[in-house]
């Protein structure tokens, strides 16, 4: 009898742990059907989506990145500073420039949602943000990361913050020195020298070029707040040098190494202001009709006729070899 208890016992046992390790397994199934199921979250998986590598990033929707971002948006300037400074009573180094005229503003919001940004600019969040490695932020460190649009340990390059907040290059303009103190001479008048020159500007799809050139012809501290006026850098940015109607054929030394286009994530068709438009040409004549002949004749290519620049024209820029060809449309 003892020995049948003891076989009963042990067979009671085996059972309980069979029962217990199927559990087990059913419990394990179902956490892994779960989270497959679901989307990753945290901060750890989210770090890792394709949303912030190329080339996701590039077609990327501020709506998409706002998902997550929501925080850059929203207004978190204080009202007073741990030290006791009132923001009202304080003026931030950009509110010192005459053009701007909001209160004081968190970073993105002056670059998304500002009165400038609305009326000047059409930044969006991949216009800056072109993606990072987050194991170290460094560029082509493995196989896995992405070789290129971002700078070691940054989350933006320099480059793209140095379009706007670079130094006024005076000197390959000719000019005695900063804007800010030789301004005057030039009757505070940037089109003194630019209706003419370097008309091919702003034609980028972060910028809104007409609004631009309206501004410029308000006064020019509209076009020294970009160009000097809010400098961040002891440098300026080497902009494309753009072929404008009537440029000169001899490139001057400092411009023997610029680009001619701009980047082609920012290039687009864009509007060119009245003012600097290509004059227009007058109507083709008909060619006298040709004489009969046995051989058949090449055809001609129609005459060119530019568009009047009573209105806003347009142009498309194609690269074909290398090279950028501008065609007004």
């Amino acid at each position: 009898m003892s020995q049948c208890n003891e076989n009963d016992e042990k067979s009671e046992c085996a059972a309980k742990i069979i029962v217990l390790v199927g559990v087990g397994l059913m419990l394990m199934v179902v956490a892994v059907m779960a989270f497959a199921a679901g989307e990753p979250t945290g901060h750890a998986a989210a770090r890792w989506d394709p949303l912030h590598f190329k080339p996701a990033i590039e077609q990327a929707d501020d709506k998409e990145c706002l998902v997550c971002h929501a925080e850059v948006l929203k207004p978190s300037v204080r009202a007073l500073s741990p030290a006791g400074v009132r923001a009202d009573k304080a003026i931030a180094w950009y509110q010192t420039l005459d053009v701007y005229s909001d209160n004081q503003d968190t970073f993105h919001r002056r670059h998304l949602v500002g009165e400038l940004a609305k009326k000047y600019m059409n930044l969006r969040c991949n216009t800056c943000h072109q993606g990072h490695d987050p194991r170290d932020e460094a560029p082509g460190t493995s196989k896995t990361a992405q070789a290129d649009g971002y700078t070691l340990r940054k989350q933006v390059d320099p480059k793209t913050c140095l379009m706007c907040h670079g130094q006024f290059n005076y000197e390959v303009m000719g000019l005695p020195g900063p804007w800010a103190q030789h301004g005057e001479t030039f009757g505070n008048n940037c089109l003194m020298c630019h209706e003419g020159i370097r008309t091919a500007r702003h034609n980028v799809n972060f910028l809104k070029p007409q609004a631009i050139e309206a501004a410029g012809r308000e006064s020019a501290d509209n076009c020294y707040g970009c160009h000097g006026g809010r400098a961040w850098y002891r440098i300026p940015f080497p902009y494309p040098r753009h072929a404008w109607d009537g440029m000169d054929k001899d490139v001057p030394d400092w411009a023997k190494n610029r680009p001619t286009g701009s980047e082609p994530r920012f290039l687009l068709d864009v509007w060119i202001p009245p003012s600097v438009a290509p004059a227009a040409a007058p109507p083709a004549t008909p060619a006298p009709a040709a004489k009969t002949s046995s051989r058949k004749a090449k055809p001609q290519s129609r005459p060119a006729v530019a568009r009047k620049a009573s209105k806003s024209s347009y142009v498309r820029i194609q690269t074909v070899k290398g090279s950028q060809h501008v065609s007004q449309i």
